[in-house]
């Protein structure tokens, strides 16, 4: 019995249809295995995200891709392109219910205000939840082309890669933090300070360039705990400690020298700079009022400067700082020791 032709057609059309898809999701897996092993050899989040989305992007040559990772209240989000951030963050603030579009951080972009930014529809957005120990979060993505069935489970696949890649990563930045920082304030502790240090004296020496020190400590801390409560001291030390930190260069290492006491190492950096800088932190700490749940205070530190010279060694170093301090603290607190001296002319009755 022979068969209409258009029968025939429709057969060979899904013989060569099966052998197509066949071929191509072969092709794609191959892909994918060399994408995985690119991406399982990154070391950071956003190197992570970003060969999955090229994966994703030669595989299923998406319009629009984000990667978002719950952290803390706020989420960070990897986005490609970033022409249709405002389309996507309206969905991504609803589906985790952020209302204050300043918790939403991006990993890969920094927007200006008066950028332009065109609107997409997102009618076939589709969105994969992930569900990894230290990576929760979601993707989004607007493919250009149907996806076929296997394209879900090359999705799920780089998905699953995604998450794990990056909880191992951030797994490992925990345990480092947990071996370097200090758990009340975050700052690096005083081991990870001494290593540190170490390692900036051997460069300073080899380069010949500057290098200073100062450290601090909070007046009349005990008094504080005494009054106050120990929470309240804790309350203290960590806002000081963010003062500091939004104070001082990237470069500059904040570390917990033991108690009240910080110390600060300010790579290439004179002598005066660096008393002239603990002078100016001194007086911001001053008038700084800290909050606490019985009332505001205000507090004030005294601090000791140091600077290297060729036969200095780390302990001699600390040791001239932790002196200083000690001179601070007889002077009457609430000073640099050294103090800058300042000259003027002597008619000038107002210096």
């Amino acid at each position: 019995m022979k068969l209409p032709f258009n029968m025939i057609s429709q057969r060979v059309s899904a013989v060569l249809s099966l052998l197509f898809n066949a071929s191509a999701k072969q092709s794609d897996h191959k892909r994918l295995t060399q994408y995985i092993l690119k991406l399982n050899q990154k070391k950071m989040p956003e190197e992570i995200i970003s060969e999955a989305s090229q994966c994703l992007k030669d595989i299923l040559d998406y319009r629009l891709f984000a990667f978002v990772i719950q952290s803390g209240e706020g989420l960070e989000v990897w986005l490609d392109p970033r022409m249709y951030k405002n389309s996507l963050e309206t969905i991504i603030a609803s589906d985790f219910s952020i209302e204050n579009r300043n918790d939403i951080t991006y990993m890969n972009h920094t927007f200006d205000n008066c950028e332009k930014e065109k609107r997409i529809s997102m009618d076939d957005l589709v969105s994969y939840d992930i569900f990894e120990e230290h990576c929760r979060g979601k993707i989004y993505m607007l493919p250009n082309h149907s996806m076929a069935g296997y394209h879900e489970e090359i999705v799920n696949i780089i998905l699953k890669s995604t998450g794990v890649a990056i909880s191992r990563q951030k797994n490992i930045e925990q345990l480092t933090d947990a071996a370097t920082l200090d758990p009340l304030t975050g700052c690096y502790n005083r081991r990870e300070m001494e290593d540190q240090l170490k390692r900036i004296i051997s460069s300073v020496n080899r380069n010949r360039k500057e290098l200073s020190v100062f450290m601090f400590d909070i007046d009349y801390f005990k008094k504080v705990n005494d009054t106050y409560g120990h929470q309240a001291g804790d309350e203290v030390l960590r806002e000081i400690t963010r003062l500091i930190q939004t104070n001082i260069r990237a470069e500059d290492i904040l570390a917990r020298y033991g108690g009240e006491e910080f110390l600060v190492i300010l790579p290439e950096t004179g002598k005066k700079e660096a008393m002239e800088l603990a002078d100016r932190l001194r007086k911001r700490i001053a008038k700084k009022p800290i909050k606490t749940e019985k009332e505001t205070m205000r507090i004030t530190a005294s601090f000791g400067v140091a600077a290297h010279t060729p036969n200095t060694s780390m302990d001699q170093l600390i040791q001239e700082a932790d002196t200083m301090l000690y001179k601070a603290k007889l002077n009457g607190r609430n000073i640099v020791m050294p103090g800058l001296i300042k000259l003027c002319p002597r008619a000038n009755s107002g210096c």
